[in-house]
């Protein structure tokens, strides 16, 4: 009878519920052995790149360091196919953020055969890093990062209109300037003007156009006063947006994955997905100790 392949409708069970559980989730002990292991390899992978870029260690252990970063990029290859063995959809994976940088992660020495520049690529694993939060179970980071990330966007549209106005600004002081100081003293053109009065109002001031006549520097003046206040707006925002999000703070979030969508951070008594609203299955997790 040949072997039907699992309906990806069907909750995962057996040995694709275990590996799932180790592999996409850090609550259990085994989970978060195998991740600790996989930054582990990631930091020595990353480690032998930035070695092997140094000529003097490049000619005395290249063979070693081919033949190690063929090793890492069998163990990175298997453990992407891990991935794709154990979810419910597998292509949803793929093409998520992190199904990309896992298949970047290897893609590197492959496409050294053909094109040998392509090996620097590999300094992209560096980005499966970002794993340690869920490793580590650093909820209180976690919980920072998404509070951040919550106060960025309600503050999104404040945002807009405060860059809006500080366009407005640096165009009619570029232009402005343009017309007191002129080509001679290299404000030759309004779009040159302009990125002048940016470097100036963000205090960067590269120094390669300078104002010469007295009117200019009382401009200029003026153009670093307004940079130092225009600092403090966008901060204001998103701290206001951040004290907010804290009065409402929600428990600490656990790597509680969703089978269908692959979204973690569920709270331990949710029972159906943040994100896509799919009925989430049992928690595995383990008490530490």
């Amino acid at each position: 009878m040949p072997q039907v392949s699992p309906d990806p409708d069907l909750p995962l069970q057996d040995w694709r519920l275990r590996l799932y559980t180790i592999i996409f989730e850090a609550d259990t002990r085994a989970g978060r052995l195998f991740d600790m292991a996989l930054i582990a390899a990631i930091l020595l992978s990353i480690a032998v790149v930035v070695a092997d870029s140094v000529p003097a260690l490049h000619e005395r252990w290249r063979q070693q360091f081919t033949w190690a970063e063929w090793c890492f990029t069998a163990l990175f290859t298997l453990e992407y196919l891990a991935r794709l063995a154990c979810t419910r959809r597998p292509l949803r994976y793929a093409t998520s953020f992190f199904g990309v940088v896992d298949l970047l992660a290897m893609l590197p020495t492959y496409l050294a055969l053909l094109f040998p520049g392509a090996h620097a690529l590999i300094d992209v694993r560096v980005l499966r890093l970002l794993r340690v939060f869920r490793v580590f179970k650093l909820t209180s980071y976690l919980a920072e990062y998404r509070g951040l990330g919550r106060a960025l966007q309600a503050s999104a549209r404040k945002i807009i209109v405060f860059i809006t106005g500080v366009l407005m600004i640096v165009l009619v002081m570029g232009t402005l300037m343009y017309v007191v100081e002129g080509p001679a003293n290299g404000f030759s053109t309004i779009p040159t003007s302009v990125y002048w009065a940016i470097t100036t109002m963000t205090t960067v001031g590269f120094g390669d156009i300078t104002p010469k006549t007295d009117l200019g520097r009382f401009i200029a003046s003026v153009m670093m006063l307004l940079g130092w206040g225009t600092l403090a707006v966008p901060t204001g925002i998103v701290t206001a947006e951040m004290t907010s999000q804290r009065l409402s703070a929600t428990p600490a979030p656990t790597t509680r994955t969703c089978h269908e969508c692959l979204t973690e951070g569920h709270l331990p008594e949710a029972l159906y997905c943040l994100h896509c609203g799919a009925r989430l299955p049992h928690w595995h997790h383990e008490p530490r100790h």
